[in-house]
């Protein structure tokens, strides 16, 4: 039997606030995707207020480096780094953006320049993708399927092309899905360091250091360029979602995170460097960090600093999901298998609940963990309903209930143990 429980706002009723977030995005410069009325803006695609037309809004923000204190418990995803917290939604812009820098440089790696160009095409069957930048030129593909009935679709970003949402659940909603093959960007070459694949091959000594993990959000942002590019009668642009299983549920977070377009994620027992926050590993039998950064180069090379001392991050995986925030973000776990850390997982999501909660969207974040098979990236029933939800409440901006969080028996864990932080209602 599960243990439940749910975010503040999230009580099984239907919810879906829009209008004061619409109001709050404008006022700091973050602008959303809004309806076909209001296309005198240059806003004419339909979809969702929570979701940008750019892939990161807060670049513009000074860039001030973040505290090297260790601290036991969870960083406090609201303090800046002269001791003070932030108070109103439109300081969440670059306090998202003092976040994001924090994980490239001690975590993920650089995600690289923006592109000189972007080319490609939609086609019934594939995407193509075309980069340049300083006189290179790099190029890849992903599989498409189309769901039955009229376009354009939703999608699907499915990284590895395994393990993600079941295509019947998906067809049945009317959502396309990407098969994209992450490692033509960022290939998986072992234990070393070594970097191949288009994203290294592009960019070259520039981000050297990057883990792949970051490459392969890179590729998943060059196909939403595409799709964004297009005429759009096939896939909507203002209604992609990326999910993934195991590593490539790692790489879905990282796609999402990094991406503020990218309107649902979906990362499927990711295990750690993916959902689970690094100080709560320790002695549940979960993958330890300096293994999770020697199985292959999916982080970058400045966290193999911090592998033995996690506690000296300044930042935890928590803040990777409120990197996310406010847009969907629905984490589905497997507690039978101590490797993929599903107490830490259910521990990183109960912090990042909380900063959708200090934003006022606590509905849009689930964690579901309580299944009976203990198969590794298997579609289980009971997450059907939760997946539903996010999908019509993200990608069909239909009516669906908040995103629940359930964990799994006997022992969930408790926030309270391991933050000495509240949170505070940002105005």
């Amino acid at each position: 039997m599960a243990g439940t429980s749910k975010p503040a706002t999230g009580n099984g009723q239907r919810r879906h606030p829009r209008l004061p977030w619409l109001l709050v995005l404008a006022a700091t410069g973050t602008l959303p995707h809004v309806a076909a009325a209001t296309g005198d803006q240059g806003l004419e695609t339909p979809g969702t207020p929570y979701t940008s037309i750019h892939e990161n809004d807060g670049a513009g923000c000074a860039d001030t480096p973040p505290f090297a204190e260790a601290q036991a418990n969870l960083p406090d995803p609201f303090a800046v780094p002269d001791g003070t917290r932030i108070a109103t939604r439109g300081q969440w812009r670059c306090q998202r953006q003092q976040t994001l820098r924090a994980l490239e440089r001690q975590v993920y790696g650089w995600k690289g320049p923006a592109p000189d160009s972007v080319t490609g095409s939609v086609h019934p069957d594939r995407i193509d993708v075309t980069v340049t930048y300083g006189g290179r030129q790099e190029t890849f593909s992903a599989r498409l399927h189309l769901p039955d009935g009229p376009g354009p679709y939703p999608a699907v970003v499915v990284v590895g092309g395994i393990g993600g949402i079941d295509p019947r659940l998906l067809a049945g909603e009317g959502v396309a899905w990407i098969d994209y093959l992450p490692t033509q960007v960022g290939a998986e070459t072992g234990s070393g360091r070594a970097r191949q694949g288009a994203f290294f091959d592009l960019y070259g000594e520039q981000v050297r250091s990057t883990g792949t993990l970051m490459a392969w959000a890179w590729g998943v942002s060059r196909l939403l360029d595409v799709i964004a590019q297009s005429d759009q009668r096939l896939l909507r642009a203002d209604a992609v979602a990326v999910a993934g299983c195991s590593r490539f549920g790692k790489g879905a977070l990282a796609a999402g995170a990094f991406d503020q377009r990218i309107a649902l994620t979906i990362p499927i027992e990711s295990g750690s460097g993916g959902v689970p926050v690094w100080r709560g590993l320790a002695g549940t039998g979960a993958q330890p960090a300096r293994s999770a950064y020697g199985e292959q180069p999916w982080l970058g090379d400045a966290f193999g600093d911090f592998a033995d001392a996690v506690d000296t991050l300044a930042t935890d995986q928590h803040q990777v999901l409120g990197l996310v925030a406010p847009r969907g973000l629905l984490v589905l776990d497997n507690p039978h298998i101590d490797w993929l850390g599903a107490r830490a997982g259910h521990l990183g999501a109960l912090a990042g609940a909380e900063i959708y909660r200090a934003l006022g969207v606590a509905g849009n974040l689930g964690y579901h963990a309580a299944v009976a098979d203990p198969a590794h990236c298997a579609w289980r029933a009971e997450w059907n309903a939760p997946a539903l939800d996010a999908i019509r409440r993200h990608l069909r901006q239909a009516d669906a209930d908040d995103l629940p969080i359930i964990a799994a028996d006997p022992a969930p864990v408790r926030l309270e143990d391991h933050r000495d932080w509240d949170t505070p209602v940002l105005r």
